[in-house]
Formats: structure tokens, C-alpha cells, sequence
């Protein structure tokens, strides 16, 4: 059963002035889409909405031909850049506006959480609002008296709610605004970044209600945010926008991977050296060369095991230390570590003067087929870096053996510690 079905959904803005400039004409548009029915009359071709460049027409697409749907009981994450429409989507869902062309097909009722505070009146207390909010939502007083106490327990508010909403905290809003909208017993739960400005321990528990609320009780669940392993966490489908249309479809871990690769910029290739951060000033890195090349981006092939390193430079002190290489997800989850100096104890001893270090790491098989990046370093354990060079080169690792090809689990299987040949 379908609970959300968007159906060439668009929404147009006019940047600069609002209405169409005249009042007979306003009329005719009111007129037109509010008692007949039909699309607005001054509908104008507009220009896709690219944050980055500057078009030449007045009207804006926020939104364009948008078609997907969503089951009953589905969790699914909205993802994309700023200004890609997330927002705008959660708001045509929650009738907060109306789209300028399309439908949307709702089955049951909905509870929205699109900025702090949303729904709550300043005057108000706390203990009032839930009521208004439930009252508003169409349920009885006996029913909200019934969820108050949990509510209540859940946002951690106890102490504060019959003091005026204005005077609560931004954190305090959130908590009190989620508590109310995840146990008042909607059909459709909408979520939309807020929950970034609660403390961690509040977004634990607000991501673990919300899977309570979709497995538990068969709910559906959107969710906005930027937080990928939030999203990973919590989701089942994930929807990509990207400058107002959906980009991707699928399952969430597809629709991460799409996002994460389409937002890696897609430069010429630069060499690895201008990524250096924080480089000593007695020291000097001339050349970085990974899988035999000096450039941010390389391939591995399938089967091939070993990553080369090659470090070249000009010292005028003497150094100990380690080589330091964290191979990441595009997310930033550390998925393995060379620090060979640190666990065994064994540092370059480098004198003043040119020096070169070689190393070949044998890579885990159990890095799947992707594309990863990788932060180099040399450092002194526990002590200082000499240099650091964080997102050096994007790497697509075609996978190893088909056995051994599956993408590794953080929280069974722990960090990878890797090794020389």
C-alpha cells in the first residue's frame, strides 16, 4: 500500500517579487487554481535551480517533475546538497505550501519536523503545546493525556514544562518538538534536520525511536539529513536530489554511494603535494607518488594486493618517524590503517639532508569494490606530525577476489591494521 505518491510534482519560485505584479492578475490566478482546480495561469519557463550559476530568467524551479512513492512502513532517507530541494519536498508534503504543478497522494495523517520549534507558540507552555499539537494533528484530549507522561519522559523537558516555550533552549525545542511529533501516533513521521542541533545522547535516542516507529509500529518515516551514518542507520530507501529533480532511486546504500560520488568534484587531476597541511618549516616534500603516480586519483585493479608509496623531500633537521596512511570511505569511515613505526616500534632515523621513503602496504581483501581516499602523514607518535596530507588521492579499488569482496562491518569487525610487505 502506498502511503506518499508524488506525482510530477514541481514547485516554481520568482526570485525578486512576489505575486505576479498586478492585482486583476493575482485574482485570475486564485481564481483559476483555487476554484477551478487548473494549473496557475502565469506559470513561466524557469531556470533549473543551480545554486552555483547565475541564470538569465526571474523564475526558479525549487522543484521539477519529481515521481516516486513510498510504501506504507518504509523508512527513506532524502539526500542531496543544500538548495537541492530537500526541504521544499517536506514542505509540500506537510501542506506548509502548495506545489505549482503536480500531486500529492497522502494516506494518513502526518507529523512534521521541519525547524526548531515548528508548530510551538512562544506564549505557550510546554505541557499546552503537546495538546495544541495534538489537537491540531485531529486527535481527542483523552488521547494525548493518554501519550503526555511519555512524551514528556522522552524529551527530558520534565522540569520545564509548564514554562513558556520561549524561553526554552534551541536543544530543549527540538527534544520536546520530536518527542511530540514521533508519539502522537502519526501514520507519516517527516524529520527534516533539526535533529543535528540536539546533543548526541538525544540523537541516539531520536534514531532509535524513529526505527521503533517503522519496524515496530509499521510507520512510515522520512528523514533529511546530512549525516550519512545516521541515515545508513535508519533507512531502508534512500531518494537523491540534485538541483531541484531526483537524481537516484534505490536502496540506501546505493543512493549514499551515488551521492558520495557525485559530490566528489570532478577537477584535473593536481598533484598530491598540494594537499599537504601543516608541513614543518625546516622540511620540504617534493614529490608523493601512491600506485606509481604523483596525482590525486588512481585505479586499482582487481586482484592487486599491494598499494606503493613513495615519499621524496629535503630536511634540515633530523627526524624520527613513522609513515602514517588511513584508507577511508567517501562517508570518512576509517576503514584501515598503516602505522607500522607505531606498533612495532622500528622509525626512520632520517639525517638532514634529501631523503626518500618507500614502503608497500599489502592491502585487506576485505575492501570491496568502490572508491575510497586516503590521508598520508609523517609523524613522531604521540608526540608531532611533520606533515599531513588529509583526502591526498581518491582511489577506485575494483575489488579483490569475489569470496573475499563485501563491505566490511565497523562494529563487528573492527579497524584494520595493515602491514608492509
Amino acid at each position: 500500500m502506498k502511503a506518499i505518491e508524488f506525482n510530477h510534482v514541481g514547485k516554481q519560485y520568482r526570485l525578486g517579487v512576489v505575486s505576479t505584479g498586478t492585482f486583476s492578475h493575482d485574482l485570475n490566478r486564485w481564481w483559476t487554481m483555487h476554484v477551478l482546480g487548473k494549473e496557475d495561469p502565469f506559470l513561466k519557463i524557469g531556470d533549473t535551480n543551480v545554486r552555483a550559476t547565475k541564470g538569465e530568467c526571474d523564475f526558479v524551479w525549487a522543484l521539477k517533475d519529481i515521481n516516486f512513492s513510498v510504501e506504507q512502513g518504509d523508512v527513506v532517507g532524502i539526500i542531496g546538497k543544500n538548495g537541492a530541494g530537500k526541504s521544499t519536498l517536506l514542505k509540500l508534503l506537510s501542506r506548509v505550501t502548495t506545489p505549482t504543478v503536480g500531486e500529492i497522494n497522502v494516506c494518513g495523517r502526518i507529523a512534521s519536523l521541519l525547524e526548531v520549534g515548528t508548530g510551538f507558540h512562544p506564549e505557550m507552555t510546554g505541557r499546552e503545546n503537546i495538546y495544541m499539537n495534538g489537537a491540531i494533528m485531529g486527535m481527542t484530549k483523552a488521547e494525548i493525556t493518554r501519550k503526555l507522561d511519555e512524551i514528556v519522559d522522552f524529551s527530558g523537558c520534565e522540569r520545564y514544562i509548564d514554562t513558556p516555550v520561549k524561553r526554552y533552549s534551541s536543544g530543549m525545542k527540538v527534544r520536546l518538538g520530536f518527542a511530540v511529533a514521533a508519539h502522537l501516533e502519526p501514520e507519516i513521521l517527516v524529520v527534516d534536520e533539526v535533529l543535528a542541533v540536539g546533543d548526541a545522547e538525544f540523537q541516539k535516542k531520536a534514531i532509535g525511536k524513529m526505527q521503533d516507529v517503522s519496524k515496530g509500529q509499521g510507520r512510515t518515516v522520512l528523514f533529511v539529513s546530512h549525516n550519512m551514518a545516521a541515515v545508513r542507520s535508519l533507512c531502508q530507501k534512500g531518494v537523491v536530489l540534485r538541483d531541484g529533480m531526483t537524481d537516484f532511486i534505490g536502496s540506501v546504500d546505493e543512493s549514499i554511494n551515488h551521492y558520495l560520488e557525485s559530490s566528489t568534484p570532478h577537477e584535473e587531476q593536481k598533484l598530491m603535494t598540494d594537499c599537504i597541511q601543516e608541513c614543518k618549516s625546516f622540511l620540504k616534500i617534493s614529490e608523493i607518488r601512491i600506485n606509481n603516480t604523483p596525482y590525486n586519483s588512481t585505479t586499482l585493479a582487481q586482484g592487486q594486493e599491494v598499494l606503493d608509496v613513495q615519499i621524496k623531500g629535503q630536511t634540515q633537521e633530523p627526524m624520527k618517524c613513522d609513515l602514517k596512511l588511513v584508507i577511508k570511505k567517501l562517508d570518512g569511515t576509517p576503514m584501515a590503517c598503516f602505522m607500522e613505526g607505531r606498533y612495532k616500534g622500528c622509525l626512520y632515523d632520517i639525517q638532514p639532508g634529501k631523503f626518500t621513503i618507500d614502503r608497500h602496504i599489502r592491502l585487506p581483501k576485505y575492501l570491496a569494490h568502490g572508491v575510497y581516499t586516503i590521508d598520508l602523514s609523517l609523524h613522531e607518535p604521540f608526540r608531532q606530525h611533520f606533515f599531513q596530507a588529509p583526502n591526498c588521492q581518491t582511489i577506485l579499488i575494483e575489488g579483490f577476489y569475489d569470496q573475499y569482496a563485501h563491505p566490511i562491518k565497523l562494529s563487528k569487525e573492527g579497524f584494520l591494521g595493515l602491514e608492509s610487505v
